[in-house]
C-alpha cells in the first residue's frame, strides 16, 4: 500500500532529524466505503497496559492486586479511548470520505522540517495533496514533488499548526 510506504519513508526521515512529526495516520477506505484509521500509537492499548501496571501496584498496597489490575486496565483503556492527540480523528474521517473505495490516504501533522531535503525525498511518491496549512510557496513545491510520479493513492495533509505530506 503506497500510503504506508510513504509514511515509512517519512518516519525514516524523522529518524534522520529532517522532519519532526506530531502525527502520521494512514486512512484506508475499503470496498464497502468503511474508513479505518491506522494510527502510529494505539492509545486504548497503551492506556490499558499502563493502567494495568499502575492498578497492580496500587492493588498490592491494598492487598488486592488482581482487582487493582482489572480496574487499572479498564480505566486506562477508557482514558486512552477518550484521548485524541495529533490530528483530529473526525476531521480525518470526514476528509477520507472523498477517497475512492479501495484506496488510502496519508495524514501528517508536521511540526518542523528541512523543506528542501524532505521534498527531494518525497519526489516521485505520487498522490494528490488535498489540504495543507503551508504557505503558497511550500504548497506549490509539495504539489510539484508529488506530481513528479504517476498518480497513485491519495496523499492528504493537514494540521492545526503546520502540516502536509
Amino acid at each position: 500500500q503506497k500510503a504506508e510506504e510513504v509514511r515509512q519513508k517519512i518516519l525514516a526521515m524523522q529518524r534522520e532529524y529532517l522532519i519532526e512529526l506530531g502525527d502520521a495516520v494512514v486512512v484506508v477506505k475499503d470496498q464497502a466505503g468503511q474508513i479505518k484509521l491506522n494510527q502510529l500509537i494505539n492509545l486504548t492499548t497503551t492506556g490499558a497496559a499502563s493502567g494495568a501496571l499502575w492498578g497492580t501496584l496500587i492493588g498490592f498496597i491494598f492487598m488486592a492486586p488482581l482487582l487493582g489490575t482489572a480496574l487499572g486496565a479498564a480505566s486506562g483503556a477508557l482514558g486512552g479511548k477518550l484521548t485524541d492527540v495529533g490530528i483530529n480523528d473526525q476531521f480525518m474521517k470526514d476528509a477520507a470520505a472523498a477517497l475512492q473505495p479501495n484506496t488510502a490516504g496519508l495524514f501528517l501533522l508536521i511540526r518542523k522540517m528541512t523543506t528542501d531535503k524532505v521534498l527531494a525525498d518525497l519526489r516521485g511518491s505520487g498522490g494528490t495533496l488535498m489540504s495543507t496549512s503551508f504557505d503558497e510557496t511550500k504548497e506549490a513545491a509539495l504539489r510539484e514533488a508529488l506530481a513528479a510520479a504517476a498518480p497513485g493513492e491519495t496523499v492528504a495533509g493537514t494540521s492545526q499548526a503546520t502540516a502536509a505530506t
